[in-house]
């Protein structure tokens, strides 16, 4: 069973930085990708980056390609979600999830419990 915990939301203006967290744990961590996806009010859940269980291979769309950037750390069982340049359109519940596979699509096994995050104008 694996489990994540999302942390590092918050809220920052306009053109700021944030990173957010997610602390994987279960059975070799290493062999899951870990994906962040965002919700915003009344709008569906969002791939926003993912990273393969060796972190070789990273996906981000076209949103926030060059703003956020994904990594994670395998020693500490942690991925980071590196957000800079936020927009006010950046502003959702941001989730991680995991699954032995990396994908764009909302169809992980494990999900975290979400981390709001808020960019004011």
């Amino acid at each position: 069973q694996v489990q994540l915990v999302e942390s590092g939301g918050g809220l920052v203006q306009a053109g700021g930085s944030l990173t957010l967290s997610c602390s994987v744990s279960g059975p070799i961590v290493a062999n899951y990708a870990v994906a962040w996806f965002r919700q915003a009010p009344g709008k569906e859940r969002d791939f926003v980056a993912g990273i393969s269980g060796s972190g070789g291979i990273t996906q981000a769309a076209d949103s926030v390609r060059g703003r956020f950037t994904i990594s994670r750390d395998n020693a500490k069982n942690i991925v980071y979600l590196h957000m800079s340049l936020l927009k006010p359109e950046d502003t959702a519940v941001y989730f991680c999830a995991a699954d032995r596979g990396l994908s764009v699509k909302s169809t992980y096994q494990y999900w975290g419990q979400g981390t709001q995050v808020t960019v004011s104008s």
